[in-house]
């Protein structure tokens, strides 16, 4: 694990769907040796109540001030920034347009798609029925709406989150962006994002769910430099005190190799760029 990349992509107890506490998760990152990371925890507005019951409001009244609280306590040894991962559906699109402005304090977000048509591919079921090519177009169409109508974040999360469920697309060799019948949609979705002057991620979260290759796969993450992608962090999308940092090495070598020379960090909403 890099101690020099920090950890973009975190979840605490603040999250529905972890319980790990915020002082052990940095304990534990300062004993692996690493400096800085960003909690990035779940706020999912209108989130479908899913069969386990597992919800997803951000407590934000009390998120903030209790990282601020974190922050102070632990300054002198781990440089905690505080951010949130906003689930964006396209109906919830205009709600949290200023959210940032309504909850000052965040010093990063990320935008992420967790849902199609108020369905999560997560939970069992999601493709029973459907030709699972119309889901994962609807998925990216989904996207190019958020992009399109929502700004307030920094980069996009886990870009093809839905490959992590679907059937077919989970090995790296198994996916050809210029046949799949998406890819226009990805390079809008793509273009749309650097054009807001936003970022990606790379999630490495997918390597221990059972893939091959990080989000998102290296062809687009590839076309996201050709067109002229800068921003660009690294997030293990970790929920336990195991996977922080997970195999950013790798991420950043790959990064390097497709001309990336930055990757960013952020403090209040504004990105840092540090050499890669």
């Amino acid at each position: 694990m890099s101690n020099l990349i920090p950890d973009y992509h975190l979840h605490t107890s603040f999250s529905g769907d972890c319980d790990t506490d915020p002082y052990h998760l940095i304990e534990e990152m300062i004993r692996k040796g690493m400096t800085s990371a960003c909690f990035t925890d779940h706020n999912d507005l209108d989130y479908p109540l899913p069969p386990d019951g597992c919800t997803f409001d951000n407590p934000i009244e009390v998120y903030i001030p209790a990282l601020k609280e974190i922050q102070k306590k632990v300054a002198s040894k781990f440089d905690l920034r505080i951010g949130l991962e906003q689930g964006v559906q396209p109906h919830t699109v205009e709600d949290l347009k200023n959210f940032t402005k309504k909850h000052p304090g965040l010093d990063f977000v990320i935008c992420s798609t967790h849902y199609v048509e108020h369905d999560d591919p997560y939970y069992p079921g999601f493709f029973d029925g459907h030709d699972p090519m119309e889901r994962y177009i609807k998925y990216f169409e989904e996207m190019l709406y958020t992009v399109k109508h929502f700004t307030d974040y920094n980069v996009y999360g886990h870009l093809d989150y839905i490959f992590r469920y679907g059937p077919g697309i989970k090995h790296k060799d198994n996916f050809k962006l210029s046949a799949f019948p998406a890819a226009d949609l990805i390079e809008e979705i793509l273009k749309t994002i650097i054009a807001n002057g936003k970022g990606i991620e790379i999630n490495t979260g997918a390597l221990y769910r059972g893939m091959d290759y990080a989000h998102p796969h290296p062809e687009t993450l590839k076309l996201y430099k050709d067109l002229g992608g800068e921003i660009l962090t690294f997030g293990s999308d970790s929920h336990d005190d195991i996977h922080m940092g997970y195999r950013f090495e790798e991420a950043a070598e790959l990064a390097k190799s497709m001309g990336f020379k930055y990757y960013s960090t952020f403090k209040q909403m504004k990105p840092e760029f540090i050499a890669l």
